[in-house]
């Protein structure tokens, strides 16, 4: 990855851990594994939002799909991605490893017919 890139991936992490700090977190878990259990439920619930700016239900007619409201649902995500790998420690160059690692798992499992 090109130090441009490695950049942007620290930018996204320091403007989420500066969100994270304005925020009122009087509801937020206090433990590790519960932060963790909340993110992943709100990484769920935004996917299924972003799911629902497509077409999925068979039996409706379709309309046009709204790549601008797409986008922000996946930007939501990312949000909760990366507040997720702050509570877990991870730093940009720790996720671009994991993800190198995972990325050959895959290519592997891909290659020997998974």
């Amino acid at each position: 990855m090109s130090e441009k890139n490695e950049d942007r991936l620290e930018t996204i992490f320091k403007l989420q851990k500066g969100l994270s700090e304005m925020m009122k977190l009087d509801r937020y878990p206090k433990d590790s594994e519960g932060r963790i259990s909340a993110l992943c439920t709100a990484i769920i619930h935004e996917a299924v939002e972003l799911q629902r700016t497509t077409n999925w239900k068979w039996w409706k007619t379709p309309v046009p799909f709204n790549v601008s409201e797409a986008r922000e649902e996946l930007i939501d995500i990312w949000h909760f991605v990366i507040q997720a790998s702050l509570e877990l420690n991870l730093t940009s160059e720790d996720i671009l490893e994991e993800y190198k690692k995972k990325n050959e798992i895959n290519r592997e499992r891909q290659r020997t017919g998974y």
